[in-house]
């Protein structure tokens, strides 16, 4: 269901881009020197979690399962939007009173349920059917000029500052090709990064997504690191990272005096960058993330200036390389 976030995505992108491409995934792909053979992807997840209707009962109460990673408890009371087959409607996920015993302790989402105000089955069957999606109806907010809150930033961010990373190298005299792609079903089973990197053989590609951040109480940072927002975009080290890419995106961060973080992935990513790795005959592949506060809530939080470290970081690699570049660790 990202058709309509990717509709205005090409939108945008389609300002400055010198072509755009769409795939039978559901990607969105804007392009600069599309005839160049060293090409750059860079990829952000324009997807986010969500609810997916299971069940409406008798009573016309709606019963959901998750898409991605729904944490019950932050689901509790909220405001949804469900985004039925014969439009949108507003619901609340109600919540047994204290009073009437409360949720108990272990509870998961087959205990809680969604009011939309209809009256019986028939009602609701005739807004709602079985796999209609549902996302938290919030509205996102700004925290003393330097914050944003809300839901999707994972990766909503990663959607725009690789489109932002575009727009910028468009003015520039850049040697290679760059594809950045807004992608989906990352949340799900990541085979939008799959499609996209299948059919643009990248030589390189770098997913730009979010990580956790550990600078909020109640955070176990031995167990966790410590990673921390306005303190600069985390690179990941580890197996599946090609250590090349991270030497360029390091030069690239000492050039501009960027700030890096860093986060392990001894054996896997969590992120696009696993299915891009292993598209045709291997693509050397980064990972650059976005530091995020309170992930896979109503109210993930993220710097402004972090994205635009980001942005600055992944614009002059770019504008560095030459189309010359020998990304095997084994090369002087």
């Amino acid at each position: 269901m990202e058709m309509e976030i990717q509709k205005k995505w090409i939108q945008y992108v389609s300002t400055f881009a010198d072509k755009v491409i769409t795939d039978n995934a559901g990607n969105a792909i804007g392009v600069l020197n599309p005839e160049a053979p060293f090409k750059v992807l860079l990829a952000g997840h324009c997807d986010e979690i969500a609810l997916v209707i299971n069940r409406i009962d008798d009573n016309g109460f709606l019963h959901f399962d998750k898409v991605g990673g729904i944490n019950p408890k932050a689901a509790v009371g909220m405001k949804v939007t469900v985004l039925g087959y014969n439009g949108t409607i507003t619901g609340v996920i109600g919540v047994n009173a204290q009073h009437h015993g409360g949720l108990k302790n272990d509870f998961g989402l087959e205990d809680l349920f969604i009011d939309c105000g209809f009256k019986s089955k028939q009602e609701a069957e005739e807004r709602v059917q079985i796999g209609d999606l549902c996302v938290y109806k919030t509205e996102p907010e700004i925290l003393m000029d330097r914050y944003i809150s809300a839901r999707g930033l994972d990766n909503r961010t990663g959607a725009f500052i690789v489109a932002e990373v575009l727009r910028r190298l468009a003015k520039e005299n850049v040697q290679v090709g760059v594809y950045a792609a807004s992608t989906v079903n990352e949340e799900t089973n990541m085979g939008g990064a799959y499609f996209a990197a299948s059919g643009i053989e990248p030589t390189m590609a770098i997913a730009c997504d979010v990580t956790f951040a550990t600078d909020y109480p109640g955070v176990n940072k031995n167990k966790h690191g410590d990673v921390r927002l306005e303190k600069g975009p985390v690179l990941a080290k580890g197996a599946p990272i090609n250590i090349k890419m991270n030497q360029l995106l390091e030069k690239a961060a000492s050039e501009r005096n960027i700030g890096l973080q860093y986060e392990l992935t001894p054996r896997r990513t969590g992120t696009d960058a696993d299915k891009m790795r292993l598209t045709g005959k291997g693509v050397p592949v980064a990972l650059v993330s976005l530091p995020l506060r309170y992930m896979h809530s109503p109210v993930e939080t993220a710097s402004f200036q972090d994205m635009e470290k980001e942005i600055d970081l992944l614009v002059t690699m770019i504008k560095n390389l030459t189309g010359d570049e020998s990304l095997n660790p084994l090369d002087d």
